[in-house]
């Protein structure tokens, strides 16, 4: 007997859920895949769970949970003439409501409601649905998307606020008037980028930018002589007032000024008549981050051969989330990450085992990004127009459309307030932090834990003014190079070049791009200076009982499977100002770093005794007071300082900023400083909990120590261990690392010494915080480029410009 589809829908009733204001509704992607309403098949949304699954996928939900109704959007491409009016956009977005207009086709949406397993199909809107489904339905399409809430939220610049300065504005009656077109900077030749100030009508140039372009400053610097607050941008005022940049500059950010029509006629400007003819601010800034023109490293003006298919898929990027794509592209490219998340385990498996929420599963997510990545099924060319599809056309016009990454990013970002942002962030810190998710996402499953595959162990061997040594190790996933320019390769024409720059400055003249001249650092110099004796001052020996100068050698115990090399090309100069150095890496493709291998404790060396400063010899602390000092000038806590140096060994200000900037999260960072560090009785710890540690695979000594110093707690200490990975050792006590000690390297990947290049992230900008990074992987015998969601054949990949280098060993 065959039931009617009302019938069908009447009784499954009970498993639809009109959404409250607070549900989080899936309806722009697949949870477990990168399909959309445009895919093929549509999307369907669970009426009860409010998660969205492809065509594919939606019978694995129903297995799961047993949810049978649900709404299908399918969306299909409209006709549009081309010369279609752009639309003005009112929010700093790409791609969405008031955003602005990127001109992509735009597309017809139909709904039916879907019951399942037979898939029997009801449309919408009709008056035939009971009503508890009209209003779910409404309700779903009414509700902001939870993909799109989080890109909104992202793209969208805060909203400004009225100045406070703007209704009791000052105006100078001196006569000015200002022309509707012609205007010029009063203390420079600059046509562009002027601001008018609201008070006196001074037209003055902008701010400098990083690379040179804008204006003089002139703006600002006025400001600071005369305190009048408020500018406008001449060629961003219009009939649509609200449109206008106004900046406030002792609120420093852009304001709205609701006098702003009466602030002008002041000066006699007719705003209704005036046309757009500059970016405002928040153009400017949406168009650096979608438009970008740099040139060596995104391989400009070459002409790049889209490639397509398995492995060769673009991330679209989703607001300054370039640092987190070009990552991925490298990560997915090992073999390890390949394995665990698309080779060795299916998304069928991944959705079963996920929570009810697949979408806060990194587990989950981690498969969906790799099988988005790697299955080619989402890397196909799309055409800039319909035409051309049904035309045989030169690859060369393709392009692809990409995934974007949302859920991915919302999952790995969920714990890191700047990583949940759309700033530019430091692609190195997102790399540990990802690698460091992942470890955590795989306890237990040592054997599985891709992220093992990038870690190596690092022991420094102290060498003490007694003679006598002892022995630090540590484990890490990156090896952080300093580059020494004094070792450039190419001195001569270093020379040569910087008699023509002053030539060039006493003329008036610039020197032109081509003519530059960059320090050649060899990669080999970066590594050896690494492993290059280094003094530590204020050492404390154990044995002579004082401090005194020891030598530091650093070694490797192991090698890893791949080998990632951070180059600091940022340095902080006078004043705490980071500069990024000018300077190339000369990069072989094939590296050897057997000598870099750390022998340990040899036969014959006497190694320092147990023991700590006596309360008369530390004060209490044996910090170097030139680091703290250095430190507390720069905002931090002083007793965390005084922490800082103690446990790099007062080695150096950078070297304890960094400690510093990795620790501020530790439960004990605001502990006082115990005498002699730990040498007091220790806390009694539940030794169930101990065992309950050990079995994670930790070692006993570092659960103790986990457990003591989260007061017992198993889930704080387990987060104590990994946000304390040196926690083993302790450079403040001096502690021999005896042989026995070779135990931490057990579980790491070993193998020989030779590795060959296999990934480079590069970065353009002055910061690691602005600007644009770009990878480039050695895939199938040829490099190729990874430009966010442009994918191609690299002509010229820039070797000597990388930040991060990948490595695999042979």
């Amino acid at each position: 007997m065959t039931i009617e589809p009302l019938d069908l829908l009447r009784s499954n009733l009970a498993r639809v859920r009109i959404p409250e204001p607070t549900n989080r509704i899936y309806k722009h992607e697949c949870c477990v895949s990168f399909d959309t309403p445009r895919s093929e098949g549509g999307l369907f949304i669970d009426m009860c769970t409010f998660l969205a699954f492809g065509k594919d996928f939606v019978g694995w939900n129903y297995e799961k949970t047993g949810n049978p109704v649900y709404l299908h959007i399918k969306q299909t491409k409209k006709l549009v003439p081309e010369d279609r009016p752009s639309k003005k956009p009112t929010l700093l977005a790409i791609g969405i409501d008031g955003g602005f207009d990127n001109n992509e086709p735009e597309y017809e949406e139909t709904h039916s409601v879907v019951i399942l397993p037979e898939y029997v199909s009801l449309p919408f809107p009709s008056v035939e649905l009971p009503e508890k489904v009209r209003l779910a339905v409404d309700a779903i399409l009414l509700a902001e998307g939870a993909e799109r809430k989080e890109e909104l939220a992202a793209w969208t610049a805060d909203k400004k606020q009225v100045s406070s300065y703007a209704m009791n504005l000052q105006q100078i009656d001196n006569g000015v008037v200002i022309p509707p077109s012609g205007w010029k900077c009063a203390k420079c030749d600059k046509t562009e980028n002027l601001w008018l100030n609201l008070t006196d009508g001074m037209i003055l140039c902008g701010r400098k930018n990083w690379d040179g372009t804008g204006g003089n400053n002139h703006a600002v610097e006025h400001y600071r002589e005369t305190g009048y607050p408020l500018a406008v941008k001449l060629g961003t005022v219009t009939a649509d007032l609200e449109a206008a940049d106004v900046f406030s500059y002792p609120e420093d950010e852009g304001v709205l000024d609701p006098q702003l029509a009466q602030h002008l006629a002041f000066f006699g400007i007719d705003f209704s008549s005036l046309q757009k003819t500059e970016m405002t601010t928040a153009e400017r800034e949406l168009d650096q981050n979608t438009n970008f023109d740099w040139n060596r490293i995104q391989e400009s003006g070459q002409e790049v051969y889209p490639i397509f298919g398995p492995g060769y898929t673009g991330l679209v990027n989703i607001g300054n989330s370039c640092y987190m794509a070009a990552n991925m592209q490298v990560v997915f490219s090992t073999r390890s990450f390949i394995s665990r998340y698309y080779l060795s385990q299916s998304l069928k498996k991944a959705f079963e085992t996920s929570p009810a929420d697949p979408t806060v599963d990194l587990n989950m997510q981690l498969t969906k990004l790799a099988h988005g990545l790697l299955s080619g099924k989402y890397s196909v060319p799309a055409f800039e127009n319909d035409e051309k599809e049904n035309t045989v056309t030169s690859t060369t016009t393709a392009k692809q459309e990409g995934i974007r990454p949302r859920m991915f990013k919302s999952v790995i970002a969920a714990s890191h307030p700047e990583f949940s942002s759309t700033r530019q962030q430091d692609a190195l810190e997102f790399f540990l932090h990802f690698i460091d998710q992942v470890e955590r996402a795989n306890t237990g499953k040592t054997e599985l834990d891709p992220s093992r595959s990038f870690k190596f162990g690092i022991e420094d061997r102290i060498l003490c003014s007694s003679g006598k040594v002892t022995y630090n190790r540590r484990n890490d996933y990156i090896l952080s190079l300093n580059i020494p320019l004094h070792e450039a390769t190419n001195k001569g024409e270093l020379e040569s070049f910087q008699k023509l720059k002053e030539e060039r400055l006493a003329e008036g003249k610039e020197i032109n791009a081509d003519e530059i001249v960059r320090p050649r650092v060899p990669l080999e110099t970066c590594l050896a200076n690494f492993s290059a004796p280094e003094e530590i001052h204020d050492f404390y020996s154990t044995a002579l009982k004082t401090k005194t100068t020891a030598l530091k050698t650093a070694g490797l115990t192991s090698f890893p499977d791949y080998l990632v090399l951070h180059m600091r090309r940022f340095v902080m100069e006078a004043g705490w100002v980071p500069k990024k150095l000018d300077v190339y890496i000369d990069v072989p493709d094939i590296i050897d770093i057997s000598h870099m291998r750390s022998k340990g404790h040899q036969p014959g060396e006497e190694l320092l005794p147990d023991g700590v400063p006596d309360e008369e010899d530390s004060n209490k602390m044996w910090a170097n007071e030139e680091i703290v000092a250095q430190l507390v000038s720069m905002g931090f806590n002083n007793l965390h300082c005084q922490k800082a140096a103690i446990n790099t060994s007062n080695v150096g200000v950078e070297e304890a900023m960094n400690w510093l900037l990795s620790h501020m999260d530790d439960p004990e960072i605001d502990l006082p400083i115990s005498k002699g560090h730990g040498s007091e009785t220790s806390t009694i710890v539940d030794q169930s909990k101990v065992d309950t540690l050990i079995s994670f695979g930790f070692q006993e000594e570092i659960a103790r120590k986990a457990l003591e110093a989260s007061g017992g707690d198993i889930e704080k200490a387990t987060d104590w261990i990994f946000n304390n990975p040196n926690a083993s050792v302790s450079s403040m006590d001096a502690t021999p690392s005896n042989a026995a000690s070779t135990s931490n390297d057990v579980d790491l990947p070993d193998g020989g010494g030779k590795y060959r290049l296999m990934g480079i992230v590069s970065h353009s900008g002055t910061s690691t915080l602005c600007g644009h990074y770009v990878a480039h992987v050695l895939k199938d015998g040829r490099w190729v480029i990874f430009n966010d969601n442009k994918v191609g054949a690299s002509i010229n990949p820039p070797k000597e410009m990388g930040y991060l280098y990948f490595f695999e060993r042979l």
